[in-house]
C-alpha cells in the first residue's frame, strides 16, 4: 500500500468514526417533539447514515478486488445525503433541542464559514460519485482523501465532541 493511499485511508476511516462512530445515548425521539427537536434527531441519524457508507466505501477499497458496484452505490449515498446536509441544521436544533447534539452553535453564528464547508463538501462527494459511477477505482481512492479532508474541516469548527 502506498504512503499517500495508506493516508487516504487514514482520514477517510477517521472521517467516518466521527461522522457515525459516537453515537450518543438519547437516540430515541421523545414523544411531542418540537421540530426543532425533531431536525436534531433526523441530523444524528443522516449523519450516522453518511458514516456508516463512508466506512463501507473504505472497506470496499481495502480489499484486493473491489467490487464496483458497492463502492458507487456508497459514493452515491454520501452525496445524496451531503447534498441534503444544509437542510439538516434548522436554528434552534442545537444542544437546546437534543441535549447530546454535537452541533457547534458556531454552526448558525457563522452561516456563511459552514455555508462554505458544507459546500465544499458536496463538491467533493460529488466527485467522489462521479469517479465512482465510472467504474474509476484508483480515482475514488484519490478522492476519499478529499472527501474525507471536507468532512473533518467541517467537524474541528462545527462539531463538539461529546464526552461519554
Amino acid at each position: 500500500m502506498s504512503k499517500g493511499w495508506a493516508l487516504a485511508l487514514a482520514v477517510g476511516v477517521g472521517a467516518a468514526v466521527a461522522a457515525g462512530g459516537a453515537v450518543a445515548h438519547d437516540d430515541k425521539l421523545p414523544a411531542n417533539a418540537s421540530p426543532a427537536t425533531k431536525a436534531a434527531y433526523a441530523r444524528h441519524e443522516n449523519f450516522r447514515k453518511m458514516g456508516a457508507n463512508f466506512k463501507a466505501l473504505n472497506d470496499e477499497l481495502r480489499k484486493g478486488d473491489p467490487n464496483k458496484a458497492v463502492v458507487a452505490s456508497n459514493a452515491r449515498a454520501l452525496s445524496g445525503l451531503a447534498n441534503q446536509l444544509p437542510t439538516w441544521f434548522p436554528r434552534g436544533s442545537g444542544v437546546e433541542a437534543r441535549p447530546m447534539s454535537e452541533a457547534k452553535p458556531e454552526v448558525w453564528r457563522d452561516a456563511a464559514g459552514f455555508t462554505a464547508a458544507s459546500s465544499n463538501l458536496q463538491t467533493q462527494t460529488t466527485k467522489l460519485n462521479q469517479l465512482a459511477a465510472a467504474g474509476d477505482i484508483d480515482g475514488v481512492k484519490a478522492q476519499v482523501r478529499a472527501t474525507g479532508g471536507a468532512c473533518k474541516a467541517c467537524h474541528d469548527k462545527y462539531r463538539q465532541e461529546k464526552k461519554d
